[in-house]
């Protein structure tokens, strides 16, 4: 064993002088069970530390808050003094080792792991202040350790993903088809949705699986948050999700649930921070029945899949890229409700969610990825790609592909993002490459286009659909030395992309 799971040293750190604070711990072979009971004492972090020297010669590679930002790679371990959030995988190339926590946990915890040895903090913060547990016993995370004896480094990423998350929901079929964002940006109809739709039941002729249609930010009242009621250009949202399934398609929508300026939400349902009072506070009661109104309203129109989006943002302040250790950086602040710390909230905002939901699918964008794995069918895994800059869906596209593809299927389907297709922007021979690769991905696969497809693009759309449709071996080659990786083993065989 690299080292001893057992054999830590542990601090905690609250707001006040510790005077009631307990930490306690369960061992079961390669997990450890961490718990925290305070009564008086405000507890905001807690420290581990497994002191170890390592050899030199490993690689790592950690996760992301929530979306990765093209920054996923393998660095070396002398190299390496980053924080990791939720786990990392080390290796020499011929043998790994995995080590992180269980999906789900309620606090948040990032780890860094140098030729020292390994620290893991977990926040278990309110807010940007201390969490009010007023006597609870709350089980923070389970730590799992496991050593794997191969050289194919993301095979063995993936079986510990597996290991990790022990009830994912996943669809019950393939998901792919069209979001309008990448080429309409906002603006948008009716009648462009259902024309869009058209185009995607066009591309996916003979395939049993329809393809969707999600709209995208554009049919709401306000752009980019609520109140969640259809504007001048879209109209009657429950006949527009009947004409999408009337031409061939399934109908999906995106919403920003807590970002809203319905007049029936009062400051006192908003969550204080910096000055700022402008985010839904989802611990409040009243807001929790407001999102309960509003997909249920959304999926009585008859909508099959909900895109929910901006919720780390909205909740923390900050985007995962602008994050390091924790997942605030602002301090002082809390929620309506004290006594939960943040991933607690972030987990019942998103069972709030999928209870309401019902039998739609979910894509959870901009979700905690740790968080939301069991709790959303899909989960956009990396920032957005782009329908007029290829560069961005280069970076952010293959990059999110390539390093967290070990989580598809193991966590939730891993959304890499949109084909973008707008005019000439983006060379085709560039664009098409992406399609390609995600054709054979596993993943999901969707296409931002209107109608104005050349013939080649019609065809090459159509053929990526289908070969979406059988199952692929696939895994990048060069990740050891390229963020962007160019080499790719498909069902055997070795691809060279020219990116």
């Amino acid at each position: 064993m690299m080292f001893d799971l057992n054999s830590f040293k542990y601090k905690v750190i609250a707001e006040n002088d510790c005077m009631d604070t307990v930490v306690e711990c369960t061992f079961n072979g390669n997990e450890l069970e961490l718990y925290l009971t305070a009564t008086d004492d405000r507890v905001k972090f807690i420290e581990l530390e497994w002191n170890f020297e390592s050899y030199d010669g490993l690689y790592v590679l950690g996760d992301a808050w929530e979306r990765s930002y093209a920054d996923l790679e393998f660095k070396k371990l002398s190299d390496n003094d980053r924080y990791m959030p939720w786990y990392f995988i080390a290796t020499d190339k011929k043998k790994s080792f995995c080590f992180g926590v269980k999906t789900q946990p309620n606090a948040f915890v990032s780890f860094v792991y140098n030729q020292n040895g390994i620290k893991a903090l977990l926040d278990c913060r309110n807010g940007g202040c201390g969490v009010h547990l007023n006597g609870r016993n709350l089980c923070l995370a389970t730590f799992v350790y496991k050593e794997y004896d191969s050289s194919d480094v993301l095979s063995c990423l993936h079986d510990y993903c597996k290991i990790f998350c022990e009830n994912p929901v996943l669809p019950k079929e393939l998901v792919y088809g069209g979001n309008n964002w990448y080429y309409a940006y906002g603006k948008s109809s009716y009648d462009e949705i259902v024309r869009d739709a058209k185009v995607q039941a066009e591309l996916a002729r003979g395939i049993d699986n329809k393809p969707f249609e999600v709209i995208d930010d554009c049919w709401q009242i306000n752009s980019c948050e609520g109140p969640w009621l259809p504007n001048e250009k879209f109209g009657d949202m429950k006949k527009l999700a009947d004409d999408i399934r009337n031409v061939g398609a399934r109908p999906g929508i995106w919403v920003r649930l807590l970002h809203n300026r319905d007049k029936a939400i009062t400051e006192e349902m908003k969550i204080h921070r910096n000055g700022e009072c402008k985010y839904l506070d989802p611990t409040h009661p009243f807001v929790k029945s407001f999102i309960k109104a509003d997909i249920e309203r959304i999926k009585s129109w008859g909508y099959e899949l909900i895109k929910h989006d901006f919720t780390t943002a909205d909740l923390f302040g900050h985007f995962g890229k602008d994050l390091d250790s924790t997942i605030t950086k602002i301090d002082g602040w809390h929620f309506y409700d004290k006594s939960k710390t943040n991933a607690e909230i972030v987990l019942d905002l998103y069972r709030l969610i999928k209870d309401s939901a019902g039998d739609m699918l979910i894509i959870g964008c901009n979700t905690v990825s740790h968080l939301c794995a069991g709790l959303v069918h899909l989960n956009r895994t990396a920032d957005d790609t782009s329908g007029k800059e290829w560069d961005r869906t280069r970076r952010m596209g293959v990059n999110t592909l390539a390093f967290r593809l070990a989580q598809n299927e193991a966590f939730y389907m891993c959304d890499a993002d949109c084909v973008g297709i707008l005019g000439d922007y983006i060379p085709w021979e560039k664009n098409k490459q992406w399609l390609e690769l995600l054709s054979y991905s596993n993943t999901p696969l969707f296409v931002s286009c209107s109608d104005k497809l050349t013939d080649e693009q019609k065809y090459d759309l159509s053929v990526a659909y289908n070969v979406f449709h059988q199952r692929h071996n696939i895994k990048p080659v060069d990740i050891f030395e390229n963020r962007i990786p160019s080499e790719w083993e498909i069902d055997g065989q070795n691809i060279k992309i020219n990116w």
